[in-house]
């Protein structure tokens, strides 16, 4: 079976990147069609493998920033030619999905979520930008959205990252789906009884991921926060920050892990399609303190795992820092729990449903 895979844009490494490495490496022939790349920020594991950009990429070596791509990569991906194939995988939560499918191919769709900025994370995207600018902006959401619904008629299953991405594929494109969670490297990991006292956040720091609400809340109980990553919202969280807020940017992982394995609890305040961060986090038998909605639903459960609040406000994650603090938790349990997200199970739920497919007669 000839597989082709399609991915938004590789211009970083996120969750979304670390997905399409599981894939690639489950279809270890199948070439990767994209808009556009910057190798020297990427995993180096994509050097091994064929990769293919939109005409945007035109002749430059590294695209730093691919979202002042956007408005054309419909566009893009619709130019793109792919080789003759059985089925097409595209990777999205944008413009991949719009690729031209060979004929005779399956075209299958892992979603990691519709548009965000085109549908429910509008207003909140909008409202960053010049009033001059908004106008434009809103024009062009809307046409993203007008071709993004037309290209699911060439999407023959979706697949849905979590249970709220399958929700927000049935609301935005009246389409069902079923859930094939990402897979963790669980095994990077291990279950720690250390404690050195601090909270951790890690993640790209942009601003839908809410980070200024730990920050608030650490700040208004003198809790030690250390934020792991960099991103358009650093200055902004730096300018809030008490004296127990702590910033560290480019670790290595063995550096990442040992955060991991030192801190008291992490903290995802994000309204998150998934959130991988948080299995990691879990792995090593830390509890999560999550928002409770979006993808944090499937992977922590409450008082066992972590701590869910209510709000996406400061004090309702402080009163969920108090609750932890005052709450026990097994550190082997939590990791167990974890592991039922390893790559490996998500490969083996992603192969079976492709050799299931009933392939189309050319």
């Amino acid at each position: 079976m000839k597989v082709v895979l399609v991915h938004d844009w590789l211009t970083n490494m996120g969750g979304a990147e670390k997905v399409l490495i599981y894939l690639a490496k489950l279809f270890p022939d199948a070439p990767i069609y994209t808009s556009v790349v910057n190798y020297a920020k990427i995993d180096p594991f994509f050097k091994t493998r064929k990769i293919i950009p939109t005409f945007l990429q035109g002749k430059k070596p590294y695209i730093t920033n691919h979202k002042k791509y956007f408005p054309f990569m419909p566009l893009g991906f619709k130019c793109l030619k792919l080789e003759k194939c059985d089925v097409v995988i595209s990777s999205s939560s944008s413009c991949a999905k719009m690729v031209k499918i060979p004929k005779g191919a399956i075209h299958v769709c892992y979603c990691h979520t519709p548009m965000r900025y085109a549908y429910f994370a509008r207003e909140e995207y909008v409202s960053r930008l010049s009033k001059w600018i908004r106008p434009l902006a809103n024009l062009l959401l809307k046409y993203m959205r007008y071709v993004d619904k037309k290209s699911n008629k060439h999407v023959d299953y979706f697949i849905a990252n979590s249970n709220e991405v399958k929700r927000r594929i049935h609301e935005y494109y009246q389409r069902e789906a079923i859930t094939i969670f990402p897979g963790v490297e669980v095994d990077k990991f291990q279950a720690s009884e250390k404690n050195e006292g601090y909270y951790l956040c890690l993640s790209r720091l942009v601003y839908y991921k809410r980070f200024d609400l730990a920050i608030k809340a650490c700040n208004a109980l003198k809790k030690r926060l250390i934020i792991v990553g960099g991103g358009e919202a650093l200055n902004d969280l730096k300018e809030i920050s008490g004296p127990t807020i702590e910033f560290v940017n480019h670790v290595s992982d063995e550096e990442l892990i040992n955060y991991f394995m030192n801190a008291k609890a992490f903290i995802f305040p994000a309204y998150e399609d998934f959130g991988i961060v948080p299995i990691e986090a879990m792995a090593c038998g830390k509890p999560v303190i999550a928002f409770n909605k979006g993808g944090t639903l499937d992977t922590v459960i409450d008082n066992v795992t972590g701590i869910f609040f209510s709000e996406q406000s400061p004090q309702s994650v402080a009163e969920a820092i108090i609750k932890l603090e005052n709450t026990s938790f097994n550190p082997f349990k939590i990791r167990q729990h974890a592991l039922k997200f390893s790559v490996e199970r998500f490969q083996k739920e992603i192969l079976d449903f492709i050799n299931n497919l009933p392939l189309k007669t050319k």
